[in-house]
């Protein structure tokens, strides 16, 4: 079972999407020119009031979808950027405490290892749920602990302690950022805005008497589809995390395994 739209595949939400929006195009084109033209007064004449009408009600709604899907696509893109951001820390950090003397560098190292292992396994599955996990804590919690608790004994392992600190963090900051962005999204009103925009928009295109029906029909189906088509990349894209183009775990794994990995 899918727990929202947003977790549907996309073969099947994008369709379905184009679907309904041609199915209402259709049904309310008949329904506007059977029951609804008849009853008034409408002249072929009245087409350029009725066209710039419709042009008006397509300016608002397209300036206001373009909006919503540019930002929507910053939003995806600057999501991307912190996953990246917070797999790199994580490289920087275990080349640093590579560095440390025993015993501290083993057990250092392992719960880096341990961290990633769970951001990858653990955590990520939750994220693509819409879940905010909250397991990496632990791991990162006793990693501060440790090294709070180290004390340099040379100048260098001073340089390096400092430059530990810095990635560290770093990560902490980037895995703060990425759990922020598990619940980012398009609030209700603007979906609302979105939606019912689109059914406005079509239904301004009905009122309009073409000699040709089929004429007609063919451009209320068209507009149909790419009001469709831009509803379906804004769904696509407004949550970072999930459905088919949910931004992956592949640099956290990539660094386990060229890194970590035994």
């Amino acid at each position: 079972m899918f727990e929202s739209p947003f977790d549907l595949p996309l073969l099947i939400a994008g369709p379905a999407i184009i679907i309904v929006l041609c199915l209402f195009a259709v049904v309310g084109l008949w329904v506007v020119h059977r029951r609804v033209l008849p009853r008034l007064r409408v002249h072929s004449e009245d087409s350029e009031f009725s066209g710039a009408m419709l042009q008006s009600v397509m300016v608002f709604y397209g300036l206001a979808v373009a909006l919503i899907a540019v930002t929507v696509f910053q939003t995806y893109s600057d999501t991307s950027k912190i996953v990246t951001g917070e797999a790199t820390a994580i490289n920087a950090l275990y080349r640093d405490v590579t560095s440390y003397p025993e015993p501290i560098r083993t057990e250092l190292q392992k719960l880096l290892r341990d961290y990633t292992d769970q951001v990858v396994n653990g955590a990520w599955p939750l994220m693509r749920r819409g879940k905010i996990p909250t397991a990496g804590l632990e791991y990162m919690s006793r990693f501060q602990a440790m090294l709070n608790k180290f004390e340099p004994a040379t100048e260098g392992q001073k340089i390096l302690h400092a430059e530990t600190l810095r990635a560290y963090n770093q990560l902490i900051q980037s895995r703060r950022q990425r759990l922020d962005a598990v619940g980012t999204g398009l609030p209700g009103v603007m979906w609302a805005v979105i939606v019912i925009g689109a059914f406005i928009s079509l239904s301004a295109s009905f009122f309009f008497k073409v000699e040709d029906a089929r004429l007609h029909i063919i451009e209320v189906l068209l507009l149909a589809v790419f009001i469709g088509l831009v509803i379906f990349m804004i769904l696509a894209l407004d949550r970072p995390f999930r459905g088919d183009l949910g931004i992956r775990a592949d640099p956290y794994q990539l660094v386990y395994d060229q890194l970590m990995k035994k």
